[in-house]
């Protein structure tokens, strides 16, 4: 990593919301860590199985942008999911459930940790390959235009938030559909969460233009690079992206500079970054610098987020008590779910 990373756009002095709208931010984002650090201890005590890659540290990218689309938006995610789909408005319960292989999962336990998804909230997946996710959420884009400019929906356009990772920005698939998407004018945010590592490799070591903002001026839309770890400059930077996109301008990349706190997954034992590194990124939790800002402009009390954190963890102990308490799918149901008239997820 180029340790001389800086972050040069939008910082939470430059946005201002209602202390409502951000205790919403700030509880979602406990939400998504909390949840995480359960998934954590489960996996280790032998509930989940296969790669479980968490989100910790991220927070700030979920909640900036999710928290700003309407219900009937699309998100969709890559094989670091979970967060996303809280933040989409998922329920812990279907999450954990899922993340447990049980038929109570938000996909009927048929999809575990990478394959997270929702038709009810419009949350497109998870998806196991790096940049698969892409190309589902431009054409989720374009059916959303198509609506209004071949069928004349009434409707506002709905838009859809793509996030994929650094590593999947030398793939095809972001380039075509970056071209595609500029093209058909589609009503697309694509976020880019750089938590400068792929799997085990260096962002800074795999790509010759280290900027993957800068890569949106090739195909002729605005290319924004914001600081990942400040919610509020996550969020300034998103709501232009969805005034642009509804009022049909199209698409916006949104390259947001972040970290995962823990390994690629949890069977990685992230011995490739350095303790230095770390310690420079944890520093700047996105948690804390918002729980530092509220306090700092006495906009909550200590009291009122300890109450949210309290229940929050009560919440995550809720969803772990349903999901082992949860059925396991049937043998009998194996080919359940294979067709678009089997599902009702």
């Amino acid at each position: 990593m180029n340790n001389n990373v800086t972050f040069p756009l939008v910082h939470q002095s430059d946005y201002t919301i209602s202390t409502e709208e951000l205790q919403v931010l700030y509880k979602d984002m406990v939400l998504g860590r909390t949840f995480e650090d359960m998934c954590a201890q489960m996996y280790y005590r032998g509930k989940m199985f296969g790669f479980v890659h968490l989100y910790n540290g991220q927070e700030a990218v979920s909640t900036g942008v999710i928290k700003l689309l309407n219900d009937n938006d699309y998100v969709c995610s890559t094989y670091r999911d979970h967060v996303h789909a809280l933040s989409k408005g998922v329920h812990p319960n279907a999450v954990m459930a899922e993340l447990f292989g049980k038929e109570t999962g938000c996909s009927r336990g048929r999809g575990g940790s990478m394959h997270i998804f929702s038709a009810q909230h419009n949350f497109l997946g998870g998806f196991a390959f790096i940049g698969e996710g892409i190309p589902v959420a431009t054409g989720a884009a374009f059916q959303s235009i198509y609506k209004k400019q071949v069928l004349d929906a009434q409707a506002d356009i709905q838009v859809t938030a793509c996030f994929f990772g650094d590593g999947t920005t030398n793939n095809g698939q972001f380039f075509e559909c970056l071209n595609m998407a500029v093209l058909w004018k589609l009503p697309i945010i694509f976020i880019v969460e750089n938590n400068q590592w792929a799997i085990g490799m260096a962002h800074h070591r795999s790509a010759s233009k280290p900027e993957i903002y800068k890569k949106a001026s090739v195909f002729g839309l605005p290319g924004i690079e914001v600081d990942g770890m400040d919610v509020l400059a996550v969020r300034k930077v998103t709501e232009e992206a969805i005034k642009r996109a509804r009022n049909g301008e199209g698409p916006t990349l949104i390259e947001a500079l972040t970290y995962r706190f823990r390994g690629h997954s949890l069977a990685d034992p992230d011995e490739l970054r350095s303790r230095d590194e770390k310690e420079i990124w944890i520093a700047r939790d996105p948690i804390k610098r918002l729980q530092k800002h509220l306090l700092d402009n006495h906009l909550v009390t200590r009291e009122t987020l300890d109450s949210i954190d309290q229940n929050v963890k009560l919440e995550i102990e809720k969803a772990v008590d349903f999901a082992i308490s949860s059925p396991e799918p049937k043998i009998k149901d194996l080919r359940k779910y294979l067709f678009a008239n089997d599902i009702n997820l």
